[in-house]
Formats: structure tokens, C-alpha cells, sequence
């Protein structure tokens, strides 16, 4: 970053411009922050070439076809005006070094890193040409690099495959030494998604080798050996070779699809992960330094521009005299503004966050101005057969817009907007779609389910839509890869530990048999696996049965029961559903088994009390949800919930949906109403810690999630389930 000039400007529509990061030919970069906070990088083209009707042309395709692409590793387009007088820009800012700078000033990077390196690229890609459009120019000096992935920069001369622009025949258009061999001759139309392919791998080749594939020297040079040598692969690790080989294939029928790069190189780690970052220490060091830079630098109240008076800068530059010239109204294009990651502040954990907004809310003559309207969207099953929980959660997101709403001292005004997906993948889809595009909407509690949050998470990522979910525990779902998502529960495999504790501290059973139920598929595995592992670590005897999904007549329940009972085992542990599980407790005691029986949150349903009657006695389930009645911290919710309710108690997961909306409010909060942002709240989700009614919510990057500790045992007793409270506490 270089201070800014005399004659740079102080501010453009709206965005107040800090420094220089760089000068070229065509314009100016600067970067910039706008009126919400958030940083961005601002690109402003010089006046020769906006006089000129083909660039200013050109310039409107690249902002178009910037818009179009949607990625988590493709840095969005925030805001532009290619009618502007200098016509400007204006995208993410990412507080890390390219790809080429990183290689040329550090060397090669770690095999590792360059296996993550091209599977989010290629994912990139994927949605690059999912948008009909071919990149033409992927090269190191177009990925940044930063803590949690790359970043694909410049659609400068990305275009449609048909689009005659720049598909005449003799026209060379790209970087040379990552173009494809169809680029390198010009042939333009027959450049489509396959080159892109072949400049991938020329980029990982010089990512893990430190070398250009096609060597140095002048373009002609590098040009004729891009078509007719080999690729010089030396230094290239031999898991690789292959893939790289194949993605530098001469004829473009040959080449790989992007999205057989990315399985082939996220075999190591399907969902994208890997222990600790994915960057060397150096690298990450670097980009660490950067950000911290980044935040020292002024706020949007120590930038701002006066209209009719001189304007101050920061120190260091020289001050711009003249007022900021307005946007046209006319001519702007407007996209959705998201936030930057290296303009973000951790959050106090004080409670006087309520009136943290004050400066938006008062005029200067102490008059009361109109506050900010903000908005959250519920996403829930409303009407399918998880319409209980959905329910909860609603009243509870209502109560807690309620409580926001109703305080004087508030900083904005909260609005809900209520969705049901019914329990439907499909619908789920469609309403993640629809909220999406809803700019109003500044975060999501929701969904219902695991399958309806899977559904909608893809969708919830590509706007940075943050994706608070209350019922919902994914085992599965990397938060490098999908940022948004912020589960404010356990995840499922986490249920293994209050089982384990109550085998361990309260019931001090020998040998315990595990029943895994195929009908709840991987979830009733990997907690029947968690169990055994510590139990056995621990030196207990486990025994593990299979209890098939098609197995669901009585006699296959008094079968298994009655091999329960005569192996002697003290404790069973059922890891399905209310269904099969009241079958199964009803074998059980018809078999006379005495022992512990234990299952998780999945049984616990009325319909398990009706069904297995007198047989339900005493069972233990595991849960990530608490009974607000048995804690005093949610007294006034209890109340305030009666009496909104008709008297009724407050069901399971409605304090859990109160605190997440809460939470999600107090993130909006952090440094202005006027800076809630979808972008920058995704990060300020991982740094604001909350002490709700039910639980701290706080992120640990360990468990890649909220509140670890949020785990609890409810026992069914005299016809009910009766809660017996967090499980370290009533286990010890």
C-alpha cells in the first residue's frame, strides 16, 4: 500500500479511498471503505481510455460478467459504475499477497497447499463456466491468497464462448506462458472451458515447482513452445504428475473437466480440509501482518468527506481540496455490497452492546433521528413433519425481535421475514434462492433439518448470507468452505459424550452393546463408533450391533432384545429414531433386560412415550437442546413466552432460536447498525462471544463451531421426559 497523491480524489460515490495499491496503464487501484465500513478494492479507469467508446464498452462487459459469476473462491463484485466519467469498480479486498508474488518472492509452495490450491480453483472454474463463460486468463498474478483459501480476480477478457469480441480468428488474448495452446495460435473460437483447464495446470505446475511449464523469454518464444514442446514437469511431486499431464494436453478433447480436477484433488480431504491452515506459516504470517495493517487504518468517521469544505486525510497524505462528486442516479449499476474480512473488529462481551448504535440515531441538535431498519429471515419447516421444532424456533425468533424492538435505547429497528421450506430439500432450495436475493436480509436462523440446511447452504455461501442454524448439527460441512454457516448447537457426533459420561460416572457399566440403526444412516454409525472409542479407551468392554433398516417387524426386535439380555450386558445405547427405538424398548422389556438403556435426542419425542408406554421408564437420551423451564437464567423468557403463547411452556429449541436471533442482532451492532453488512457479518460471526439464556455462543476454531459445551440428558419418568441438565454437571 503506497499513500495516496495529490491528485487523488478523496472519495468516489460514496467510498472513502485510504491508500494506493497499485498503478498501471488504464488506471488506479485504491484501496477503500465504504459507507457501511467495509474495505473494498476500487478500480478507476484513467480518462483517455473511458473516452474511448470501446474500452468504456469493454469495461461494461467486464463489470456484467463479473456480476454473473457467484463462488466462494471468486472475490465478488461489490458495486460499479462503467457510465461514471471515470468509469470505476469496486470488489472485495483480500489482505493477501497473489499467487506470483507469493511463489516468486518465497518459492514453491508445499504440495499440500497446492492440492487445496487447485481444488478451489477448479471450483472457481466450475462456477465460472456454470455462468456460461470462459475465464481466458487464469495466471498467479490473478489468485490472491488468504487464510482460508484463494482467490480468482480479473474477468477482464472473460467472455461467453460465442461472443465474437474476442474470438477473432489471429487474436491473442491472455497471459503468456499460462495460455492454452488454442490461445497461443489465436484460434479464438475455439477457446472454451478446456483452456482454461490447460492454464490451471500451468498454474499448479508453477505453484509446486516454482518454474513456468513452458520456461521464459520473449512471448514469440514462450508462445511456439506452448504449442508444440512438452511441458517441462521437473520438480513436479508424482501424485501430481498425472493430473498436471493431463491438463496440458495439446488438443482440448483431451483435457480433464474442472470438476474431475477438483475430485481428483480433494481425495486427500473430500470436504476441503486440512490439519491446521492450508498455507505455510511464512505465508500465513505475511498475510496476518497485512490484515493487522489493514485494521489500523482510519474508520469511516475519520474519513469522512465534507461536501462543501476541505477534506482531511490520514497522515502521511496529502490533503484533497473539493467536495465529493455525487453518483448518477441514472447510469450506476448497483450490486449487493458485501464485507471484507480485514475490515472486521473483534466483538466486546459486555452486555451494553443494546445501545452501541447511539451516534446513527441522534442528530446533532439532540432531536431523535429515525433509526435503521434492518431485517432477518426465519427459514424453517413450518408445516412438514419437523413442524414442532420449526414452530419453536419462530416463536422464539419472534420473542427475541420482540425484546430487540421494544427497548428504547435500541440502535435499529429489527424486521423478520418468515419462510417455510415444509421439510422439502427442493422447496429449501427455493427458498434459499429467494432469500438470497432478498437485499434486505442481513442474516438466516435456519434451517430446520440437516437435509433442508444442506439444501440451502450452497445458495446462503454464494450471497455470504450468514446462516445461523439452531436445530441443526452437520458433522460433515467445513466452515473453510462454507463460511457462512454457523451452527449454534453441537454437532451430531458431539451427542456421543453425555452417553458416554452417564455409562461412565452414573450407571458404571461393564459391558455395553451398541445398537446401530441403518435407518438413521451415518449419524446412528458414527455415534455408536464415538461411544466405543471411549469406551474402550477407557477400559470398558463395548459390543456393536447392526439392527438393518429393513428390519422393522416385531419379531426382529424381540429377537435382537432377547440376545441383549442373555449376553449379560449391563447397558444398551440405541442411536435411531422415536420409532424403532419404542419398539425396541418394548422387547427389551418383555425380555426382562434390567440394564441402563440410552439413546439420543432422535428418540426423544412424545410419540416415543406413547408408543412405548410403561416401557419408556427410565430411559436417558442425550440431546443439544435444554428445558427453559429448569433454568433460572431463562425465567423471563419463560414468562414473556407464556404470555405471548396462551399460557403454554416454551417448547425445545425455542431459548435456543431467542438466543441465536439475539446473537445475530448483537453482531449487527458491532460498530454501527450502518456496517451490518452480509459480508462483513460473516466474520464478525466468529468473533463475537454472546452469554445467552441458554449458553455462551462463542467460535473455537478447533471445533470449527459454537459452544461445545452445550449438551444435556433428559430421562423419561412418570409419563414425560424430564430434564436432567448439562451433562458434566449431573455426571460427575
Amino acid at each position: 500500500m503506497e499513500p495516496l497523491r495529490g491528485a487523488d480524489p478523496a472519495g468516489i460515490a460514496g467510498y472513502r479511498l485510504l491508500r494506493r495499491l497499485g498503478a498501471g496503464g488504464m488506471g488506479v487501484v485504491y484501496l477503500a471503505r465504504s459507507v457501511g465500513g467495509s474495505l473494498a478494492a476500487l478500480k478507476v479507469i484513467r480518462a483517455a481510455y473511458a473516452d474511448d467508446p470501446g474500452f468504456r464498452a469493454r469495461f461494461r462487459r467486464e463489470v456484467e460478467t463479473a456480476g454473473r459469476v457467484s463462488s466462494p473462491w471468486v472475490v465478488p463484485l461489490l458495486d460499479a459504475d462503467p457510465d461514471a466519467e471515470s468509469p470505476w469498480l469496486a470488489t472485495a479486498f483480500v489482505p493477501g499477497p497473489s499467487l506470483e508474488d507469493a511463489v516468486e518472492g518465497g518459492g514453491p509452495l508445499p504440495h499440500r497447499s497446492v492440492r487445496f490450491l487447485g481444488a478451489r480453483l477448479a471450483e472457481a472454474l466450475d462456477a465460472v463456466h456454470g455462468a456460461g463463460l470462459v475465464h481466458r486468463d487464469v495466471k498467479p498474478g490473478n489468485v490472491l491468497l488468504a487464510v482460508d483459501g484463494p482467490r480468482m480476480i480479473d474477468f477482464g477478457i472473460a467472455r461467453a464462448p460465442e461472443d465474437t469480441a474476442l474470438t477473432a480468428s489471429g487474436m491473442v488474448v491472455g497471459s503468456p506462458g499460462f495460455l492454452s495452446p488454442e490461445q497461443a495460435r489465436g484460434r479464438g473460437r475455439e477457446i472454451g472451458p478446456a483452456s482454461d483447464v490447460f492454464s490451471l495446470g500451468c498454474l499448479l505446475a508453477f505453484a509446486v515447482t516454482g518454474e513456468r511449464p513452458f520456461g521464459r523469454g520473449s512471448v514469440a518464444e514462450v508462445l511456439m513452445r506452448t504449442v508444440n514442446d512438452e511441458p517441462d514437469l521437473d520438480g513436479v511431486p508424482g501424485t501430481l504428475l498425472p493430473l498436471l499431464r493431463d491438463c496440458l494436453g495439446k488438443e482440448p478433447g483431451s483435457r480433464p473437466a474442472v470438476a474431475e480436477v477438483r475430485r481428483i484433488l480433494d481425495r486427500e480431504h473430500p470436504d476441503g480440509r486440512h490439519s491446521g491452515g492450508w498455507l505455510p506459516e511464512s505465508l500465513t504470517r505475511l498475510i496476518a501482518l497485512g490484515s493487522t495493517a489493514v485494521l489500523a487504518l482510519p474508520s469511516v468517521e475519520a474519513t469522512e468527506i465534507s461536501r462543501t469544505t476541505a477534506v482531511d486525510v490520514p497522515p502521511g497524505d496529502a490533503p484533497v481540496p473539493g467536495p465529493e462528486q455525487p453518483p448518477k442516479a441514472s447510469a450506476r449499476r448497483r450490486f449487493l455490497v458485501l464485507g471484507s474480512a480485514a475490515g472486521v473488529l473483534a466483538a466486546g462481551g459486555t452486555t451494553a452492546w443494546w445501545t452501541a448504535d447511539r451516534p446513527d440515531r441522534a442528530s446533532t441538535r439532540g432531536t431523535r433521528a429515525r433509526i435503521p431498519r434492518l431485517a432477518v429471515a426465519l427459514h424453517a419447516d413450518l408445516s412438514g413433519s419437523h413442524a414442532a421444532a420449526g414452530r419453536a424456533q419462530e416463536n422464539g425468533v419472534r420473542l427475541a425481535v420482540d425484546h430487540l424492538n421494544s427497548r428504547a435505547d435500541r440502535g435499529f429497528e429489527l424486521a423478520l421475514h418468515v419462510h417455510d421450506d415444509a421439510g422439502s430439500t427442493t422447496r429449501a432450495e427455493r427458498v434459499a434462492r429467494q432469500v438470497a436475493a432478498d437485499a434486505r436480509v442481513r442474516a438466516v436462523i435456519g434451517p430446520t433439518t440437516d437435509g433442508c440446511a444442506k439444501a440451502a447452504l450452497d445458495r446462503y455461501q454464494q450471497a455470504l448470507l450468514p446462516m445461523v442454524s439452531v436445530s441443526v448439527g452437520l458433522d460433515d460441512v467445513s466452515s473453510f468452505t462454507y463460511r457462512v454457516y454457523a451452527a449454534t448447537r453441537p454437532a451430531d457426533a458431539t451427542l456421543a459424550a453425555p452417553i458416554v459420561a452417564h455409562l461412565v460416572r452414573t450407571a458404571r457399566a461393564r459391558r455395553t452393546v451398541l445398537v446401530d440403526d441403518a435407518a438413521e444412516g451415518g449419524f446412528s454409525w458414527e455415534i455408536c463408533t464415538r461411544v466405543s472409542e471411549a469406551m474402550r479407551a477407557g477400559g470398558h468392554t463395548t459390543t456393536r450391533r447392526t439392527l438393518a433398516a429393513e428390519n422393522d417387524a416385531a419379531d426382529d426386535f424381540r429377537t435382537l432384545a432377547e440376545k441383549l439380555t442373555e449376553s449379560g450386558a449391563d447397558a444398551v445405547v440405541f442411536a435411531g429414531g422415536y420409532a424403532r427405538a419404542a419398539k425396541l424398548a418394548r422387547a427389551l422389556r418383555s425380555a426382562g433386560y434390567p440394564g441402563t438403556r440410552l439413546a439420543t435426542q432422535r428418540a426423544l419425542d412424545p410419540r416415543f412415550l406413547t408408543s412405548a408406554g410403561d416401557a419408556a421408564e427410565g430411559w436417558v437420551f442425550s440431546t443439544a437442546f435444554l428445558d427453559p423451564t429448569r433454568v433460572t437464567a431463562a425465567r423471563s423468557f419463560v414468562t414473556a413466552y407464556r404470555e405471548r403463547f396462551g399460557g403454554a411452556a416454551p417448547p425445545w429449541y425455542s431459548a435456543e432460536a431467542y438466543d441465536a436471533t439475539l446473537f445475530v442482532a448483537r453482531v449487527m451492532t458491532t460498530g454501527g447498525a450502518s456496517r451490518a453488512e452480509r459480508g462483513a457479518m460473516v466474520d464478525r460471526l466468529r468473533d463475537t462471544d454472546y452469554r445467552g439464556i441458554t449458553k455462551r455462543l462463542r467460535y473455537t476454531a478447533s471445533s470449527t463451531g459454537y459452544n461445545v459445551d452445550g449438551l444435556y440428558l433428559f430421562q423419561a419418568s412418570g409419563g414425560r421426559f424430564r430434564f436432567l441438565g448439562q451433562y458434566q454437571d449431573v455426571t460427575a
